[in-house]
């Protein structure tokens, strides 16, 4: 497998595949960092050299990606972790509607949680059944 910014990335597929392995690249980018590194006909990556790596690997280091006249800042794999630690911390801190759903493990855009949201709530847990007790003698 190839290492490509501390991610090992999958050998049996297509480059621009491999490259969405890493965090904070997607279709988009991965195809912008494959077109500047002048590879051609999307190979696989156990099919790439040593150089075409080297090539990928010192666009990403670098963070900075060149599209036509613009030139694209990416952020990945832990930086961009921190970051969005760092933004749900701030919109903790002041309070705002979404770092209180946040700090109540809610869904915080605004999706229903009466019969969903079971993957941000958890499991269900039950509640004791009400009423008459089955088990005292009449």
């Amino acid at each position: 497998m190839a290492l490509i910014s501390g991610v090992n990335i999958p050998d049996h597929k297509r480059i621009n595949i491999s490259l969405r392995y890493i965090q904070g690249i997607g279709p988009t980018i991965a195809a912008l960092i494959v077109n500047q590194s002048g590879i051609t006909g999307n190979p696989k990556v156990k099919d790439l050299d040593n150089n075409d790596l080297d090539k990928i690997r010192g666009i990403i280091d670098t963070g900075e990606i060149v599209s036509g006249k613009r030139t694209i800042k990416i952020t990945i794999e832990g930086d961009l972790r921190v970051e969005k630690n760092l933004n749900i911390r701030r919109l903790i801190d002041i309070g705002s509607y979404k770092g209180t759903r946040h700090r109540k493990s809610l869904p915080v855009n605004g999706q229903r949680t009466k019969t969903n949201a079971r993957t941000k709530r958890g499991k269900k847990v039950a509640v004791a059944k009400r009423g008459r007790d089955v088990n005292t003698k009449t």
